[in-house]
């Protein structure tokens, strides 16, 4: 039988190209850009007090398609381009068809041995440019995204427009050229699986260092901030648990033993995460709690991120308990012990979920890596976790280390970014507008329901009857709904 034309080779399906790779790379990358949109959309609108829904769900919208246009207009080739400086690529457009047709090539990750010879190759999928700069982008999108939940409900969305595009560039790209694109970080052989340094510890640092340059909320609403849908909220929460298996499983650029290591110890930590945070909330509070569960949920699928795939499923169990612990601590004990801790208005505590599960998750790799799946993944031979012995002490040590660069570099360029932008906006709402929310920031409100005290004005939405009567119960919606 003759093969059919589409498998043959020919300029729009030359040799070098895997189409199952390239399949599973496009279906991970829509994936992860299913949990910011609609996933932390979804989540933002629903876990927030109903008058900031809209705006909160706006910020999640606005950073995805704003960070899109900034990655392929000079953010991408920053991160995993060619090196402008040990930590920092050469930023250029990714949007001519030359660039983007020709076949994926990280040009950095060479890795050499010290005496100068190559121990392995740059990394070369076998998938076009373009698929590996939209999976790379919908990591940047929801590292920006995440960074958001710890100042919804008091950020000025003006400030919010500028500090986007300006984290991007001189932070985000630091982070993953350092680490993932064959910047200093990467060739002395730190491990980053997927991003519990470059996306969860950087966000969860600058998240709370944002929070604290912009002032908290007003005080009524941190005394009380419920979520004005727990279902829907659980929606989005979904979206992004079952995101994480595109989030993991797409990190070794093909669908290989690798992936399906990472996505299995990806589900494992986070059931298992969710479970341990629920049982530590009906110990200590007598009851479970749905919006504890999500945050257990989170803090497992963050922990196990930079280990996924080179960390045995027993030990994705022991991610999974730590991670449900550890951060559980921090944000209910730790929190209410520390002054400063309190004064920082986090708004969704995205330090605890996301820079102590990523800074633990990171550790615990520099522990747990198993020798067997490092080799099947990590450009530097004999890599291992200090658990097995050999050089992994040394491992540890370089976890560590990793860790303070990203949060020194998190630290102080989130404080300059911010900073400047307060030159020419203020960072804060004014106060009118926190105590109003969504319309008078958008004109527009969440839900159009009557009953919360508003009164119908007729001369302004029209009448539902033809009657003129005076009675409240008649007119209008909230009428209709007392008379039935």
């Amino acid at each position: 039988m003759a093969t059919p034309t589409a498998y043959l080779p020919s300029a729009g399906s030359p040799e070098w190209l895997n189409k199952g790779d390239n399949s599973w790379q496009m279906i991970a990358a829509t994936l992860v850009g299913l949990q910011s949109m609609p996933g932390l959309v979804i989540l933002y609108a629903s876990i927030v007090k109903k008058k900031w829904a809209v705006n909160s769900a706006f910020m999640a919208l606005y950073a995805f398609a704003a960070v899109l246009i900034c990655w392929v207009l000079v953010g991408y080739r920053m991160a995993f381009g060619d090196k402008l400086l040990p930590f920092w690529g050469k930023g250029a457009p990714s949007l001519g068809q030359k660039f983007l047709i020709q076949r994926a090539k990280v040009p950095e990750t060479t890795h050499y041995y010290k005496n100068g010879t190559i121990e392995n190759k740059a990394e070369e999928p076998f998938f076009p440019m373009a698929s590996l700069v939209y999976f790379q982008f919908t990591f940047a999108a929801i590292t920006v995204i995440l960074l958001a939940g710890s100042v919804l409900g008091r950020m000025n969305i003006k400030a919010w427009m500028a500090f986007v595009p300006l984290w991007l560039i001189f932070s985000y790209t630091v982070g993953a050229f350092s680490l993932w694109g064959g910047g200093f970080l990467y060739q002395w052989g730190v491990i980053d699986y997927s991003g519990g340094y470059v996306i969860h510890l950087s966000s969860g640092i600058a998240g709370f260092t944002a929070a604290y340059w912009v002032g908290p909320r007003l005080k009524s609403d941190r005394e009380r901030f419920p979520p004005n849908n727990v279902l829907l909220m659980l929606a989005g929460a979904g979206l992004l648990w079952m995101g994480w298996s595109g989030f993991n499983g797409g990190a070794p650029y093909a669908s290989n033993l690798v992936s399906s290591i990472a996505v299995l110890n990806t589900n494992i930590c986070a059931a298992t995460s969710l479970l341990v945070w629920t049982c530590l909330d009906v110990a200590f509070f007598g009851k479970p709690s749905v919006i504890g569960a999500v945050q257990g949920m989170m803090t497992g699928l963050v922990c196990i991120t930079p280990g996924a795939g080179i960390v045995q499923s027993w030990a994705a169990i022991v991610m999974g308990i730590l991670s449900g612990s550890i951060p559980w601590v921090s944000m209910m004990i730790l929190h209410k012990k520390s002054s400063f801790l309190q004064k920082v208005d986090d708004t969704f505590g995205v330090f605890h979920t996301h820079a102590v599960a990523g800074l633990l998750g990171g550790l615990l790799t520099g522990l747990l890596a198993e020798p067997a799946l490092c080799r099947l993944q990590l450009p530097v031979t004999n890599s291992r976790g200090a658990f097995y012995g050999g050089n992994g002490a040394m491992q540890f040590l370089k976890q560590l280390v990793a860790a303070f660069f990203v949060i020194g570099w998190n630290l102080v360029s989130t404080t300059i970014i911010l900073l400047f932008i307060q030159l020419f906006i203020p960072l804060r709402m004014s106060d009118e507008q926190l105590e109003i929310g969504d319309d008078a920031v958008h004109g527009e409100e969440a839900y159009a329901l009557w009953g919360d005290g508003e009164k119908y004005d007729p001369t302004r939405h029209g009448s539902l009857t033809t009657g003129h009567s005076s009675s409240p119960y008649v007119n209008g919606a909230r009428g209709l709904t007392m008379n039935l």
